[in-house]
Parts: C-alpha cells; sequence; structure tokens
C-alpha cells in the first residue's frame, strides 16, 4: 500500500460522512479473462487461467460484502467490464450478476464471438439491460492487424441475437487508425455500424501504449497514420451527428431523443465519471473514488483471490486527493461533454487569462446565470480536446 498525501482531518472526516452514508451511485466490476491478449491492449487483462475464474467470481462477491457499503441504497449504475466479461461461464456470470445491487442501467461488455441466445437471455433475466460490443471494425484483414477473434458477421450476429433476446440499447465500440486503414475503410465501418442501427456508438482513436508489442510491429504505420487522425476525428463525427447520433462526449455518440422514442441514451454509467462523481470498483485492477480517496486494487488475481479467500482487504494503492486535484478533475473530465461546466467550486482550478484567450479565440464559450458561471467547449474546441482544457486549467 502506498499513500501518496495525508489527508487533513476536515477531509478525512468528510470522506467518512460520505462512506457511512452510502452516497456512492456507480459501481464498475473488473473480469479480466481473455481467451488472447490483443498486442494493442494495456488493459488489466488474464489469458490462460480459467481453472481460476469460480474463486475470482468468489472473491469479487467478498469484495462487494466488505466495500459495499459506501453504496447508496439506489444504485444509478453498474458495468462490467474487462477483460470479456461474458468469457465468464454462464453460470458463474449468473451468480455475480444475482449478487450485485440492481441499478437503472446495467452494462455489460462483451466480445461479438461470445454472444450466444443463451447467454443473451441469462443477461436480460439477471437484470442486464445494455450490451457494449467490441466490433473494433468490420473489415477482415484489420481485424487480422488487431488479432481479434472476431469477425465482421459474428458483430452482425450478436447484434441480431441480441435485439431477439429483447436487448433495445445495445453500443458498439470502433476504432479508427488502425495500420493499414484508409478514409475509404472508415467510410464503411461507419456504414456497417450504422446498418445494425445501434442506439449508443463509441469511436476511439488508436492508441497502443508505448512498449507493446503492437507498437513494435506496427510503429512506422501508427506514426503515419497520426498524422492522419485528426481528419478520421473529424470524419467520425460528421458522418454519426449527420446520421441523428449526439455528440455528446469527447468519443461517443447517441441517437438523438427525437430518433429514440423520447429516450436519453447517453452511457450512464460513463457520465458518473465524466461528471467526477463517487464510485466504487471492484476486481483486479479497478479504482475505486470514494471521497477524497483514490483507490486502485493491484492486478495480480493469486494475491487478491487469496487476500478474499483470507477475508482480508486485497492489496492496493491508496491515493489522497486535495480539493484542487478534484477541482481540476472536474474540469478535465467535464468539458469532454457538449454540456456546460459549473465554475462554481472550481475557481482554483482554472487560469483566468488562459480562459479570457481561449473564449477571444472562439474555443471556449463562457455563460453567466443565476447559478453562476458556465463553460464549455465550442465544436472547435472540442475537435482540440485535451490540448484546449490542458490551458484552461492553473497547475
Amino acid at each position: 500500500m502506498t499513500t501518496v498525501a495525508e489527508p487533513t482531518a476536515q477531509e478525512a472526516a468528510s470522506r467518512g460522512r460520505d462512506a457511512a452514508a452510502g452516497a456512492v451511485r456507480h459501481l464498475y466490476v473488473h473480469l479480466p479473462f481473455c481467451a488472447h491478449r490483443c498486442g494493442y491492449c494495456d488493459f488489466v487483462t488474464v489469458v490462460g487461467q480459467e481453472g481460476l475464474q469460480s474463486r475470482y467470481v468468489d472473491a469479487l462477491v467478498r469484495e462487494l460484502e466488505v466495500e459495499g457499503g459506501v453504496l447508496a441504497d439506489d444504485v444509478d449504475t453498474v458495468f462490467l467490464g474487462g477483460g470479456t466479461p461474458t468469457l465468464t461461464p454462464p453460470e458463474m456470470l449468473a451468480r455475480l450478476l444475482t449478487e450485485l445491487p440492481q441499478a437503472r442501467e446495467v452494462t455489460v461488455e462483451a466480445n461479438p464471438e461470445t454472444v450466444t441466445p443463451a447467454v443473451a437471455e441469462s443477461l436480460r433475466m439477471h437484470g442486464v439491460n445494455r450490451v457494449s460490443l467490441g466490433a473494433q471494425t468490420f473489415d477482415p484483414q484489420l481485424l487480422r492487424v488487431l488479432e481479434r477473434s472476431a469477425t465482421p458477421q459474428d458483430v452482425r450476429r450478436s447484434v441480431s441475437v441480441l435485439r431477439g433476446a429483447g436487448f433495445d440499447n445495445v453500443s458498439l465500440d470502433l476504432l479508427y487508425g488502425i495500420p493499414g486503414q484508409t478514409p475509404e475503410d472508415l467510410d464503411r465501418d461507419l456504414d456497417e455500424a450504422l446498418a445494425l442501427e445501434p442506439e449508443h456508438l463509441s469511436c476511439y482513436e488508436l492508441e497502443p501504449k508505448p512498449g507493446t508489442r503492437f507498437t513494435h510491429a506496427y510503429g512506422a504505420e501508427l506514426a503515419r497514420q497520426g498524422e492522419a487522425m485528426e481528419g478520421y476525428f473529424e470524419r467520425v463525427v460528421d458522418r454519426l451527428t449527420g446520421a441523428g447520433y449526439r455528440w455528446y462526449e469527447t468519443a461517443n455518440f447517441c441517437l438523438r431523443p427525437e430518433r429514440a422514442a423520447g429516450r436519453r441514451l447517453r452511457a450512464r454509467h460513463n457520465l458518473g465519471y465524466w461528471q467526477a462523481r463517487d464510485y466504487l470498483g471492484l476486481g483486479i485492477g479497478a479504482v475505486s473514488t470514494v471521497g477524497a480517496e483514490r483507490r486502485r486494487n493491484l492486478p495480480s488475481i493469486a494475491r487478491y483471490v487469496s487476500a478474499l479467500a483470507a477475508g482480508e482487504q486485497p492489496p492496493r494503492e491508496i491515493e489522497e486527493l486535495d480539493a484542487l486535484t478534484r477541482q481540476r478533475e472536474r474540469l478535465l473530465l467535464g468539458l469532454r461533454l457538449d454540456e456546460p461546466v459549473a465554475l462554481a467550486g472550481a475557481e482554483e482550478a482554472i487560469d483566468e487569462s488562459a480562459l479570457a484567450r481561449l473564449v477571444a479565440g472562439g474555443l471556449v464559450t463562457r455563460s453567466a446565470s443565476r447559478r453562476g458561471d458556465a463553460i464549455r467547449l465550442t465544436e472547435r474546441g472540442r475537435f482540440l480536446g485535451g490540448a484546449v482544457t490542458a490551458e484552461l486549467i492553473a497547475w
């Protein structure tokens, strides 16, 4: 365990009140098991240890028993991510879902090749109402580059299976900037995705981390793609907004209410992150933020399972967050959204001179109301994204 900074007495008392009150409304559960670790992936995943799955689910349930007191009675969202959650045997996944609290939005990530009618029916039966499918691309050659085992037909089939099981909130993940991908390839991916009529799309720039085997294999091509990335980004936004999707977060799009029978289809769980709300994370590598404390469970599955089997907390790192850090995070995350971010309570984190320059340059708007000033990025500012936000923050 490492501690980055000691909390003040006031911060410690505040954190204790939050935890005691059961104020946390967002729960993340990490299921790390994968059939194969893709070369570009830097998530906490486990390959070839299927024999640990049952013990790992037991450990997740125990961690929820130990830490679940911070959760509110009315949990807003539960998100099962990975890894490949749907690689977990159906009976184990069903047991885990039964133990988790009910929530307004319950999302499970899935790889298309793992979605069978039985899996889809079980998810629906156990309270899941949203599925996020890792399509990535519909081009067979690019899927091979990404080391993905699913085929384009698997993606189409899995969406059909989910619809048949009654799912009316399906999200597709797409990647752009894949080595060998052309603008025309991206257009075809968007055509294919839109033909499936998903309620939500997440479109991410491929950013393999330094040191992964992917960067060693495709370094030169990744550098070339990097130069074209801004054009790809604008292409994605133009195409999806033109098809009736709201560009509500830097990389995320949802059907507008008028296209979705009035439903509001933003990902509520991820909104919790972007709005800097507290959340509880379970499992190896999972992060929790509660009050002035952030903790990260260490990635060792053996140590995690052993500790919880012995009635101990899992090994983790703890970081104490001061008020200024939380203010900065609220701005950094909130400005990814298409809605204003209130400045009240974040005044210390704003560089006012930089804000004035960015407003004059047409990259940020500032509005006033009875509730106080608020800012948001203009469309041009959103395309520049992190560079604009970084300039706004007082470091």
